[in-house]
């Protein structure tokens, strides 16, 4: 990362964070002992690496966390004096529609991850996970943010009474990662870079 000719522009993300950055590489010259793979096979390597990443993405573990911590929140907050929200049918419906997703998902990267224990690498359908993980763990923020209501509102960027909680503790911190999740569309090959990959190699348009 000392090499002449790279730089790197920080991202500050809708919340404030910073964790991502514009990587800019600018005639970089690199010593053959740093060379990791063959001359001019560097985007080969890359490709190979990224269908790795891609999967890691997908997140399933964190989103079934997420997703037992929205019930959670459900089970506890009323809808209009009604009962839990959980109880609310369209609410409810959501939440439903979004675990049917998650467990598409985790057999998904459990065929993906059985497919790697025999000896084949991950292919195209890591970009079907990276798509349809990153779209879930969006759904999961905006559903834990609806659960949270207005205590989920009082959110200013970098500022220090973002620190304590508003409300019940279930709120805290959910409007900072409904901002951040923003983010994982992006990264890792954009969406619409791999509805591209699927149509290309898996659909052969």
């Amino acid at each position: 990362m000392k090499s002449p000719g790279i730089s790197v522009r920080p991202i500050i993300t809708l919340e404030g964070g910073h964790e991502v950055n514009d990587v800019f590489l600018d005639n970089v010259k690199v010593p053959v002992e740093n060379r990791i793979y063959h001359e001019n096979q560097g985007w080969t390597c890359a490709k190979s690496l990224l269908l790795h990443e891609r999967s890691g993405i997908a997140g399933v573990a964190r989103s079934k966390r997420g997703l037992e911590r929205l019930r959670q929140m459900a089970r506890s907050e009323l809808a209009d004096d009604t009962g839990p929200l959980l109880a609310d049918p369209f609410f409810k419906r959501k939440v439903a529609e979004l675990e049917i997703d998650l467990t598409a998902l985790e057999y998904t990267e459990l065929r993906t991850l059985a497919g790697e224990s025999a000896g084949k690498g991950p292919g195209p359908e890591s970009s079907i996970l990276k798509i349809k993980g990153t779209e879930i763990q969006q759904r999961l923020t905006e559903l834990t943010l609806e659960a949270a209501g207005h205590y989920g509102a009082p959110y200013l960027r970098n500022a220090p009474h973002n620190l304590g909680a508003v409300g019940p503790d279930d709120a805290h911190g959910v409007a900072g990662a409904y901002f951040n999740v923003r983010k994982t569309s992006i990264y890792g090959g954009s969406n619409e870079i791999q509805r591209n990959i699927i149509a290309k190699v898996v659909l052969g348009l």
